[in-house]
């Protein structure tokens, strides 16, 4: 099992509707990624920044980012848009993190 980190940008002003938005996680959103192996997925926010850092468990080769041909993450990520940094297909705006240090 894989553990990814990446990061991305919460719009000024965003971070009580981004907790709303995630306190009702879409029960389809969430069978989705536990189907393509995606657990323990945790995001914390940077205030000082609005820098949005997630990190979650793979069993396989497919990280949440990767599933944007998939029409509930479509969905979602236009649902996400108006409070996040965006690409022109509604995706969020993540780069990949590379892990420097592991503790067990």
């Amino acid at each position: 099992m894989a553990k990814v980190a990446f990061k991305m940008k919460l719009m000024p002003g965003f971070k009580d509707e981004y907790q709303r938005r995630h306190d009702v996680i879409w029960p389809e959103l969430s069978a989705l990624l536990k189907n393509y192996g995606i657990s323990d997925y945790t995001i914390f926010l940077d205030e000082e920044t609005n820098t949005l850092f997630a990190v979650q468990q793979q069993s396989g080769e497919t990280s949440s980012q990767d599933l944007g041909e998939n029409p509930i993450i479509k969905k979602w990520w236009a649902y996400m848009a108006d409070i996040m940094e965006t690409n022109a297909d509604d995706s969020p705006v993540s780069q990949p993190l590379k892990k420097v240090f592991h503790l067990d």
